[in-house]
């Protein structure tokens, strides 16, 4: 059967949109993408602004592919456009977020003298005021926060492809918050603080091999994600390979032992811990949500995981 003119009709969701017209004519065979794009251009909004639901509030999901028919819309059928409201591409909020640290804990090396020089008595604990400088296991630290968040930064721009392009600007102090105050201000503060005595040598050389390792296979297991979604597309594979085959998420494994490795270092400082260990919760909730999202996309065509991110344990 051959494509036909329908007539969709048109509802704003929430907040009212003065330029939505009541109806929209469109083949039948258009895409929903280009459904979002005849929106966008009379509402004036950026497609990724929008969010489009069918009568029975499922989330009618861009695809080039997937047609209108496809997608059960026919001739009077209605669909709800809301306004998301402003948006920020991914790419610009994860530059931001790792900003932070990357400019925080030189400032802590650098200006050494000036922050430690004035201890308020809450955190007296901390130790006196210095005016000695950084040990070479600060400096080591230091230097671990900006070689890796120099790393994240350059995966960003040249590494990852995000299945979803924008997210609404209101949101990006949430998203930052963690990064400039726990991994940055609350971090730094206490790491650099002169009561931060040597590491053995043991543990400082093991723990920066053990950090080499992580970084490296972190970056592999992001090359194998990068190489299954084709350039500008949001599809996705099954993941094989490389730490694959143990968990579901090695990134996110490699990551957490890098910081690991990092407390290590310090001589478990409290600090440390919490940063690693609020990051260890963070991303086992994340890996076990891709877990069941590879369950249900790709069925008996994903080997199922027992552990998301930890082998044999979490």
């Amino acid at each position: 059967m051959g494509a036909e003119k329908i007539t969709l009709r048109l509802t704003p969701r929430g907040k009212p949109l003065p330029k939505l017209p009541a109806e929209l004519p469109i083949s039948s065979d258009a895409s929903v993408d280009a459904l979002y794009d005849a929106v966008a251009k009379l509402t004036g909004f950026s497609r990724h602004r929008l969010r489009i639901t069918k009568s029975d509030s499922s989330h009618l999901k861009p695809s080039p592919t997937v047609t209108l028919e496809d997608s059960h819309l026919y001739d009077e059928s209605s669909v709800f456009i809301k306004d998301l409201g402003l948006q920020i591409d991914w790419q610009t909020v994860f530059l931001i977020e790792y900003l932070g640290p990357l400019i925080i804990h030189p400032l802590f090396i650098l200006f050494r003298n000036q922050i430690y020089g004035f201890t308020p008595p809450f955190l007296q604990w901390a130790g006196p005021p210095s005016s000695t400088p950084a040990t070479t296991t600060q400096l080591t630290l230091c230097a671990m926060v900006i070689l890796h968040y120099i790393k994240r930064e350059l995966e960003t721009l040249f590494i990852h492809r995000f299945s979803a392009a924008t997210m609404p600007l209101s949101s990006l102090v949430r998203n930052t918050a963690y990064y400039w105050t726990m991994g940055g201000l609350y971090l730094g503060y206490f790491i650099y603080a002169p009561s931060t005595t040597e590491a053995a040598p043991l543990t400082f050389y093991a723990g920066i091999l053990i950090w080499i390792f992580a970084e490296l296979s972190n970056f592999k297991t992001h090359m194998t994600l990068r190489n299954l979604r084709r350039p500008g597309s949001t599809d996705r594979g099954i993941p094989t390979g490389y730490g694959f085959n143990l968990v579901t998420c090695p990134n996110y494994m490699f990551e957490v032992l890098g910081w690991f490795a990092f407390a290590m270092i310090t001589g478990w400082k409290i600090p440390a811990l919490v940063f690693w260990g609020s990051g260890l919760f963070i991303q086992t909730k994340w890996a076990g949500q891709k877990e069941r999202r590879y369950r249900k996309e790709f069925g008996d065509k994903y080997k199922k995981k027992r552990t998301v991110i930890i082998p044999f344990v979490l």
